[in-house]
């Protein structure tokens, strides 16, 4: 059974910085498209970032554009997002998810796989 398990998360001030870790098992990971997606209290859940399966190509949602960055190791099976100046508005459970193709990158359902989630707390 395919695993994604996230790590990284926390209780962080305004302007921290924190990196998120989501560990991929049982499937080829070079072969799937990574992203990641939040959800806050109350909200849907959003597309944040997304990373093609080698790492070339990458995209954000406006919100996070120069602050975060989605990485990926695939001799590792982990993807990252690296969270710079974190805001409040940025408090959210965030997601990591596996799709194959690199389209309809920001709608949730075209993605396969998801992890359990790990909770961002960004403190005024």
């Amino acid at each position: 059974q395919v695993q994604l398990v996230e790590s990284g998360g926390g209780l962080v001030q305004a302007g921290d910085s924190l990196r998120l870790s989501c560990a991929a098992s049982r499937l080829t990971f070079s072969s799937y498209v990574m992203g990641w997606f939040r959800q806050a209290p109350g909200k849907e859940r959003e597309f944040i970032a997304a990373i093609s399966w080698g790492g070339g190509s990458t995209y954000y949602t406006d919100s996070v554009k120069g602050r975060f960055t989605i990485s990926r190791n695939n001799a590792k099976n982990t993807v990252y997002l690296q969270m710079n100046s974190l805001k409040p508005e940025d408090t959210a459970v965030y997601y990591c998810a596996a799709k194959l193709e690199l389209i309809n990158l920001y709608r949730d359902s075209s993605y396969v796989y998801w992890g359990q989630g790990t909770q961002v707390t960004v403190s005024s």
